[in-house]
């Protein structure tokens, strides 16, 4: 059960534009209660692509709970652990680069 006042906390935050202009950020935050739609007390957004242009999201927004974006298609996520939530999105990403070059 969540304390009076507990504020949400940052375990980790980071954005990097690539060379191709891309853009990856990465948000995980613990809060005190789940997020509706969720069983665990994180709250994420992992995104890929480019300004106005959203090539792979994970996230866990009200009340949809933990789900996946990939080129336009949406789809449940089943969140096992922050790292794993971590790999499988860096996963997809590189399927998705891998796609746009041709590799």
């Amino acid at each position: 059960m969540a304390k009076r006042g507990e504020k949400a906390v940052t375990l980790y935050e980071d954005k990097a534009v690539l060379p191709d202009g891309s853009i990856l950020q990465l948000r995980i935050l613990r809060v005190p209660e789940p997020v509706k739609g969720s069983a665990h007390t994180l709250r994420y957004s992992l995104f890929y692509g480019r300004p106005g242009e959203r090539i792979v999201g994970y996230d866990n927004e009200r009340p949809k709970g933990d789900h996946k974006h990939v080129r336009g298609k949406e789809s449940p996520y089943v969140f096992t652990t922050p790292e794993q939530l971590v790999a499988d999105f860096l996963a997809d990403v590189r399927a998705a680069m891998a796609e746009e070059t041709g590799l």
